[in-house]
């Protein structure tokens, strides 16, 4: 109990390997209804990546001419970097580095399905495994998803850099539930949110616009998961166990912030134009400083302040670690904030837009509905 920090039996766990006690006759009488909510409203945001009636693959895209996103999101163009590239030199380089962060995103998906597939094995209560098992049959759309918009775009992802691949394999395997909630479901997964209403708001691609957006649909129930065990859970915590919680969730904090996109995570993008990654590092750093990383944190979308303001609301801050994060961020404006996480009205109206199609559909197979 005490390393999984559990405490409501809603989140109750056994080992990965005691199968034995899932099939005890009083177990299946044993349901929470903690999750039925989001359990329910599962068909309400059904989509099918590999029908065209939601997704079209065969949308093109001119990476040749076109900036997937625009150029002052591109941190690299708006330093001494593009003084050494042309003009097509930009445009590609620009679009690779989208390309590495759609890329990290796939990565990312297949953590989030591998370890919700994880908490099936472990987790007791019916209602939490049936829960989990929606999760990964969600985490895997959005896997085929974004698998299909790489190969339309590139053909192949790009490997995952060494800072989100490392959290998502602690993640995946840690036997603490703790990390597996607080890690994906609040960390990993705000963190998409912020990064998918970026993409929506910005991008100039009207596929990738819509692929994220049905993606947020499913994202916005997979946070409330997490947020249940917050609500459930921290008030609980004896000062020992939230200490423990909070430190660890402010070192993955940090691991994030300074890691997740820095140059050397995407230096496999650079050789192509003969360019250093060390050197791209010292440019941008020259043309980006701290001060500037402050203010691009005042935006609602950006993927810190979603990660900041997740944990905050959780109750997993507390003047222990919050001088990490008001290093960055206002914490009283964020506090008086409301709950609602980042993306939320572009999911809700995804929301209606696929009951909208699914109202007129039957589910008789992909093959049949093409047909």
């Amino acid at each position: 109990m005490s390393s999984h920090i559990t405490y409501n039996p809603a989140y109750n766990t056994i080992d990965r390997d005691d199968f034995k006690s899932l099939i005890e006759v009083d177990r299946y009488g044993d349901r929470s209804t903690a999750f039925d909510a989001i359990i329910s409203a599962t068909e309400d945001h059904f989509w099918d990546p590999n029908d065209p009636a939601y997704l079209d693959f065969s949308e093109k895209f001119d990476l040749q001419e076109r900036l997937l996103m625009p150029r002052d999101f591109v941190v690299e163009l708006n330093c001494a970097v593009a003084d050494k590239l042309t003009p097509q030199q930009q445009i590609e380089l620009a679009n690779e580095s989208t390309r590495f962060s759609i890329s990290s995103i796939l990565h990312g998906e297949q953590g989030a399905l591998s370890l919700s597939a994880s908490l099936c094995q472990i987790m007791r209560d019916p209602g939490a495994q049936e829960y989990a098992s929606n999760q990964a049959r969600e985490e895997a759309r959005h896997v085929t998803a974004f698998s299909h918009y790489v190969k339309a775009r590139w053909g192949t992802p790009l490997a995952v850099g060494p800072t989100l691949g490392s959290l998502l394999e602690e993640l995946v395997l840690a036997p603490e539930v703790y990390k597996k909630l607080v890690g994906m479901q609040m960390l990993v997964e705000g963190l998409a949110m912020g990064a998918f209403a970026t993409f929506h708001s910005l991008t100039e691609d009207p596929l990738l616009r819509r692929t994220v957006q049905f993606v947020m649909t499913d994202e916005a129930f997979h946070h409330k998961f997490g947020k249940i065990w917050a609500d459930l859970t921290v008030p609980k915590l004896s000062e020992e166990e939230h200490e423990r919680v909070e430190l660890w969730a402010a070192k993955c904090f940090q691991t994030l912030l300074f890691n997740l996109v820095n140059s050397e995570q995407k230096q496999a993008i650079y050789g192509r134009f003969g360019l250093d990654w060390q050197w791209v590092r010292s440019a941008v750093l020259e043309a980006f400083t701290d001060s500037d990383r402050r203010s691009a944190m005042t935006k609602g979308t950006n993927i810190f302040r979603v990660l900041i303001k997740t944990l905050l609301k959780a109750g997993i801050i507390t003047e222990r670690t919050r001088p990490v994060y008001a290093a960055w961020v206002d914490m009283d404006e964020l506090s008086r904030e409301n709950d609602e996480v980042a993306g939320q009205a572009v999911a809700d109206a995804a929301m209606l837009e696929l009951r909208d199609i699914n109202s007129g559909r039957k589910r008789i197979g992909r093959a049949q509905r093409r047909a």
